[in-house]
């Protein structure tokens, strides 16, 4: 099955690359199994997606939930993904799969009812993953959670019995065998459900559904959460708080509101934790509605409902600004946003140490991406056929290509689209004279054969 499922992957990519929108990221590969049902509800197919790396081999692997189910794809080559595993759940037509992994030991988690917590050794790939547990006996389902050293946090929990508690935390220390610390509701009981949680050295931002965002430390040698800060009257109203995501320097949260579906995402001040506000919002387009945001260094990185990936750079972390993005969901005409919303981009994964970047679509599945020509690095240099330098540049700029590739053409335009230079590349290197050009950013597309790269560059004095 895997060499099939890699073999109808790459039919996919060649005959649909061309129908997908994109800026500063290139797609490497989709994989999507034809055989995955889609649940009734929403039309969703797949959900959540995570990502590991073997620390002895080396090897990389996207995770990616579907509405029976879980594959485990290696990605060490992302222009090639192979099936590795398939894990199913206990009940069909999921709406929800949700992942986080404690060294090589990978969670699996979904809500509703009928479901287990399902834990899986991967250090058996690329055979296999090895389950150890699916069981109820912690909890039956949960509807997402996040991993903070050896503390895992799980929200909105479900045990068996009918009990339910609005977010635990559980001691996984020994990853096989979690241990319930706390329950939320014991020390707050107000707080009716915690949809996400971003978490950092204990100290929680809990999504809280339409009771908004609320900030809680959790301390192990007293076992008691205490609430911090809250945000809950904030512009626009009435919002269902869904996800967030903290800046590198712990002074900036990413927060994105899911109900009603169109609203922006909004860049929170929580400097002073006790007093966190919203300093400004943002759209990939207006309509579209933000499920997940991601930090990866200087990079936030958006998961969006039917508008796909889209980066912004935020060395200035409350002044986000965009970098590129992929739209993983073309089946929307640019700028409309039917309803309801649950189509497209779920969830990335931004760990992968070969820099590449996936993304998990809710009808066409995992997407590897290379944002190499955003982060400055190629993520595989075997699939990086042309090569720009100096950038910065000054008064020249040399594109060289590869020695596998046979001459293209390029076609230089400023951040606007204007057109300011274009030409062939039929030699090995071609040397461009940008002594007239002003000192800014640019756009230096070339196309070799099928494949098209868009590479910004700067141009200093």
């Amino acid at each position: 099955m895997k060499y099939i499922l890699t073999f109808l992957c790459a039919l996919a990519l060649n005959g649909a690359s061309a129908q997908f929108s994109f800026q500063n990221i290139n797609l490497l590969s989709n994989f999507d199994d034809p055989t995955v049902p889609a649940e009734p509800v929403y039309g969703i197919r797949y959900q959540s997606c995570w990502g590991w790396a073997d620390p002895l081999t080396d090897r990389e692997y996207g995770i990616i939930g579907s509405s029976e189910g879980t594959y485990i794809i290696e990605v060490t080559d992302p222009g090639n993904p192979v099936q590795r595993d398939y894990i199913p759940g206990r009940s069909n037509q999921r709406i929800w799969h949700e992942y986080k992994t404690v060294g090589n030991y990978l969670y699996i988690i979904s809500d509703g009812g009928g479901n287990s917590l399902q834990i899986v050794d991967l250090t058996t790939l690329p055979d296999s993953g090895h389950v150890v547990y699916d069981g109820t006996n912690i909890f039956d389902s949960g509807h997402t959670l996040y991993v903070d050293g050896t503390h895992l946090y799980v929200a909105s929990v479900s045990q068996t019995g009918g009990s339910y508690s609005s977010m635990n935390v559980y001691d996984v220390s020994s990853p096989a065998t979690p241990v319930l610390l706390r329950r939320l509701d014991q020390d707050y009981p107000s707080i009716s459900q915690v949809h996400d949680m971003f978490v950092i050295n204990d100290t929680i931002f809990a999504s809280c559904g339409y009771q908004g965002l609320y900030i809680f430390t959790y301390d192990e040698s007293t076992n008691r959460f205490t609430q911090r800060g809250s945000l809950t009257n904030y512009t626009p109203g009435g919002s269902y708080n869904h996800s967030s995501f903290i800046s590198n320097d712990r002074t900036t949260l990413y927060m994105m509101d899911e109900v009603p579906d169109g609203l922006p995402c909004k860049v929170v001040d929580v400097s002073d934790l006790s007093n966190p506000f919203v300093v400004d919002t943002f759209y990939s387009n207006a309509g579209c509605t933000p499920h997940n945001p991601y930090v990866k260094g200087n990079l936030l990185v958006n998961a969006n409902y039917q508008d796909g990936v889209w980066i912004y750079d935020i060395r200035n972390p409350q002044v986000p600004v965009f970098a590129g993005y992929f739209d993983t969901h073309p089946q929307n005409s640019p700028g409309t946003y039917p309803n309801p919303p649950y189509a497209g981009c779920w969830a990335a994964y931004t760990d992968l140490p070969s820099g590449t970047l996936l993304a998990s679509d809710m009808q066409l599945g995992l997407f590897c991406l290379d944002i190499g020509t955003i982060t400055g690095l190629s993520t595989r240099p075997s699939l990086n056929p042309v090569r720009l330098f100096p950038n910065p540049a000054q008064d020249r700029l040399t594109i060289a290509l590869s020695e596998s590739s046979t001459g293209g053409t390029y076609l230089l335009t400023d951040l606007q689209g204007r057109e300011l230079m274009n030409g062939e590349l039929n030699a090995a290197t071609t040397t461009l004279d940008i002594s007239r050009l002003n000192p800014g950013f640019y756009l230096v597309k070339t196309q070799l054969g099928g494949q098209v790269r868009s590479t910004r560059i700067q141009i200093t004095r």
